[in-house]
């Protein structure tokens, strides 16, 4: 029998030390945005229309009132559309730590299917803001955490990660080229015979994003934030998300990933404000829930309310806290940083082998959000 986390810290203190360390790093954050004139904001994590990106499965409940009336709800995947409200209401620049939930996920060295997220939001700013916040808000942390080095960076699993060195700003199209091999914008044929030629399994029922994956997951990504942390961004349109297309070039959308060490910590966008696409993208994303059999949900046309009434141009980023948590304290799984993880709570089966990492076997399942998904797509999809 395995013992519970807090029976393995009451037999070894010293097990307690990366779980204290992210109070730290949580301490340091608030600093960070509260010195930067931003709100620190509460949404609900019980929600009536959680964010319907095709690829995330939600934990469903029922609200009974006293009277004995029923309401379906979830438990909210991110806090998105709520903080875009709040722009909408003239709320902003706004920042929130808080819980967010995805369902149909396995306990991993990089997923627990509750997880910690801070999200940020600049009205009035694209995601060239977000790059710069990222920057400043890693050595703010490496400072507040050892203030000898002066926020230069850290030190994870014996490489020191520059944090003071201009970090890598790498476009989607040009990581493909240059680690892969392949030209995104030569269009899906060309990515499929890629796909197939390097031996990932094509059907006539992969999606141009299931071989985007395959390749992306096992060519690129384990190359991404080795020395510098990397901005990776300019994501192909069909990648858009809640992300505008590019004024420069309406065939990538403004959105970004940031990369450490081979890990992804965050995802950013300048947001899309236009309401009518905005509509069209979520129906979109609705019809692919259901071919896909995930759970069925309406619109949340109050935040399609506020799209209408006016968001000011912005941008939002979500980053996972504890993977920023496991990076600091150099240990190579967030279970070392969890107080308790889902496996343990409920009994699982679920991975136990801590220092797993995505990258280490080659991915072919890559359907997003399956065993192959982006170490991110419980950080990654705001």
């Amino acid at each position: 029998m395995v013992r519970s986390t807090w029976e393995r810290i009451r037999s070894n203190p010293a097990l307690a030390a990366p779980r204290l360390l992210r109070e730290r790093i949580i301490d340091a954050i608030r600093a960070f945005f509260k010195a930067r004139g931003f709100h620190e904001v509460e949404t609900p994590l019980l929600v009536r229309y959680p964010g319907m990106e095709p690829y995330l499965e939600v934990f469903q409940t029922t609200w009974t009132t006293a009277r004995g009336e029923r309401h379906v709800g979830y438990l909210a995947t991110s806090p998105e559309y709520a903080m875009k409200k709040l722009l909408a209401a003239g709320v902003g620049p706004i920042f929130q730590i808080c819980k967010s939930f995805r369902n149909r996920e396995d306990v991993s060295a990089l997923h627990n299917p509750e997880f910690t997220i801070l999200e940020w939001y600049r009205p009035h700013a694209d995601y060239t803001a977000l790059m710069d916040d990222c920057a400043e808000l890693f050595r703010h942390i490496a400072r507040a955490l050892d203030p000898a080095s002066d926020g230069a960076g850290w030190r994870y699993q014996g490489r020191w990660i520059d944090f003071a060195a201009p970090w890598e700003r790498l476009p989607v199209r040009e990581a493909f080229e240059r680690y892969a091999g392949v030209r995104l914008q030569d269009g899906p044929d060309a990515l499929f015979a890629a796909a197939r030629a390097k031996g990932y399994p094509v059907s006539a029922e992969t999606t141009w994003e299931q071989a985007y994956h395959q390749i992306f997951l096992n060519e690129i990504e384990p190359h991404l934030g080795q020395g510098t942390p990397t901005i990776l961004y300019d994501y192909p349109i069909a990648m858009a998300a809640l992300a505008r297309a590019s004024p420069r070039d309406p065939s990538v959308a403004e959105r970004f990933e940031l990369y450490v060490a081979g890990i992804e910590l965050a995802n950013a966008f300048s947001e899309l404000i236009d309401v009518e696409e905005q509509r069209r993208r979520l129906l979109q994303e609705q019809e692919e829930r259901r071919r896909l059999g995930r759970t069925l949900y309406d619109l949340d046309e109050d935040f399609l309310r506020a799209l209408e009434l006016g968001l000011p141009p912005s941008a939002g980023i979500a980053l996972g806290v504890d993977r920023l948590a496991m990076l600091f304290a150099d240990v190579t799984s967030i279970r070392d940083v969890l107080w308790f993880p889902a496996d343990e709570l409920f009994g699982t089966a679920a991975c136990r082998d801590d220092s797993a990492r995505p990258g280490g076997e080659r991915q072919t399942d890559a359907s997003p959000g399956g065993s192959a998904s982006a170490a991110g797509e419980q950080d990654m999809q705001r």
